[in-house]
């Protein structure tokens, strides 16, 4: 049976030799970098299955190495986890949200090193079980015209990420390295005015796609996105969605339909501040955030912040608490803090009509 290979990054000399002594005693294969660019050229060159990582190094930090990893196909899966002295604790949130699964502190003592470590190889297996699984069934799939649901749900198994409340996935401008799905949570997409003003151009919930646009135009992102809740999100890589797509057009046919129904969606959405009042401009936003639920009198939680409700709709923050209110004077919402309680969808939809 194949040994787990571990990579330590560690410029601590003593730290880093009684690690892979721990490890090599736990029945594991070790590989040693005394900094970061030499963690990355082994991590390119022999792709271990977890990497240990400082923080604080010179030359390329333990942020630094992480950061290039995941934007690598070959190496964005490989389980991370942040080596940290107590005094760095703060830090640990930043590398958490940058894709880190772990961190431990230093000093640990051989029990929690080695339990960190079993964890990650369990979740390691079951992933790699799973992106077997997905492979089998993947040219079946894509024969047939089953749909982009189920395609979406095989390569969702393949690699998930947790993104932290308001974490930025990319910016604008950066370079396309894929088309994200949404597999829980939203994200929020949206171009900052030359006024600072935020102006949300999406917004993606599970079992959406977003950066299809950017991928399929091969131009870098246009906007930004931003989780706005705890979200799990899966990268599908532009070096593993491109060939699909030249290769099963029925694939290339379902992406371009999800960027034609987005471009409609958004011309709607123009034409609705142009021409509609305040009031049927903040229902549509309303009835679109709850699915376009109609007939029904079960009631509807939506968590949104005022700022992203005035950046959907295209009005001030202070038009939105007035509307909001008014619409809670007429029994169509209850408000809660940052969430809204729609009771009255059908007066919602006449409204907007």
């Amino acid at each position: 049976m194949e040994r787990t290979r571990i990579l330590i990054i560690e410029d601590n000399n003593d730290i880093r030799e009684s690690t892979a002594e721990i490890l090599m005693l736990g029945n594991y294969d070790v590989l040693q970098a005394i900094n970061g660019k030499e963690g990355i050229e082994l991590a390119v060159k022999y792709l271990p299955d977890i990497i240990l990582c400082d923080i604080m190094m010179p030359e390329l930090d333990g942020y630094g190495v992480l950061h290039l990893l995941s934007k690598a196909p070959e190496t964005s899966a490989i389980p991370f986890i942040f080596l940290t002295a107590k005094t760095e604790r703060i830090d640990m949130r930043k590398g958490m949200e940058m894709g880190a699964d772990d961190y431990l502190t230093k000093p640990f003592d051989d029990v929690e090193l080695l339990n960190a470590i079993e964890s990650r190889v369990k979740k390691r297996n079951l992933q790699k079980s799973l992106y077997s699984q997905s492979l089998d069934k993947l040219d079946n799939l894509l024969n047939t015209n089953r749909g982009l649901e189920e395609l979406s749900k095989l390569i969702a198994d393949r690699k998930v990420r947790q993104i932290k409340k308001k974490q930025v996935i990319y910016y604008e401008g950066d370079t396309v390295n894929g088309v994200y799905l949404v597999i829980s949570g939203t994200v929020k997409t949206f171009k900052v005015a030359d006024d600072g003003r935020e102006l949300l151009t999406g917004i993606y919930n599970a079992e959406e796609y977003f950066g299809v646009a950017a991928l399929l135009a091969n131009e870098n992102y246009r906007e930004t996105s931003e989780a706005m809740e705890n979200t799990a999100l899966c990268l599908l890589p532009k070096d593993f969605l491109e060939p699909l797509l030249n290769k099963y057009p029925v694939v290339a046919a379902q992406f371009i339909k999800l960027l034609a129904n987005s471009i409609l969606e958004k011309e709607e959405q123009l034409l609705q501040l142009a021409y509609h009042s305040v009031r049927k401009r903040m229902a549509e936003v309303l009835i679109r955030l709850s699915n376009n639920r109609e007939a029904t009198t079960d009631p509807t939680i939506l968590t949104m912040s005022r700022d992203n409700l005035a950046a959907m709709a295209g009005m001030a923050t202070e038009t939105v608490s007035r509307i909001l209110s008014d619409f809670k004077d007429e029994e169509l919402i209850e408000r809660k803090g940052s969430q809204i309680l729609i009771l009255d969808h059908i007066k919602l939809h006449s409204m907007k009509n």
